[in-house]
């Protein structure tokens, strides 16, 4: 623990803050393109509760990040980046939507999720660019984190509120 956190000190204090946000704007970008297509790609495959539940459980190690200083946010921080993830939540919840097919249930393709993920990215990218001359990197990042994980748990659940509820209106077995 103690070398990671000497990592993430060098990294912090030796590169400038430009780089580290030009940086991860780049990544975030690639990863919102991987985003699309992967979602894309499942929405050709069965949803199923597994599925729906998986990804927050999956992000939910990046809370580790937590334990070392730089990216440790303060409570009103805390609370401004969960209101704007939840607020992001009901855009996702309202759009994704599932449709019946040959027994099973299937994300069903949104053309509004490429403008929203673009809006997400957009939004990410400006807010970056204006907070980053008032708040620390790392701290950004943990606020950024914050945001996201506010956003995926209310939409995972309501997914699995909705895959339910039609589950139940189609006469479809519950696994």
């Amino acid at each position: 623990m103690n070398r990671i956190q000497g990592l993430l000190d060098t990294i912090f204090n030796d590169i400038p803050p430009v780089v580290l946000i030009v940086g991860s704007t780049v990544v975030f970008f690639v990863m919102g393109l991987l985003a699309f297509f992967v979602r894309s790609k499942a929405a050709q495959r069965p949803i199923t509760p597994v599925r729906i539940i998986l990804p927050p459980l999956f992000m939910s190690s990046g809370l580790l990040m937590f334990l070392f200083t730089q990216f440790q946010v303060p409570k009103n921080q805390v609370f401004e980046a969960m209101a704007v993830g939840l607020l992001f939540s009901t855009i996702l919840i309202a759009t994704t939507n599932f449709e019946h097919k040959d027994g099973n249930l299937f994300v069903k393709r949104s053309k509004a999720f490429i403008f929203i993920l673009a809006g997400l990215l957009i939004f990410r990218l400006v807010a970056k660019l204006i907070l980053s001359s008032s708040i620390d990197v790392g701290e950004l990042a943990g606020m950024f984190f914050i945001l996201a994980f506010s956003m995926i748990i209310p939409w995972r659940i309501g997914m699995l509120v909705k895959y339910s509820r039609l589950k139940k209106r189609e006469g479809l077995p519950v696994k």
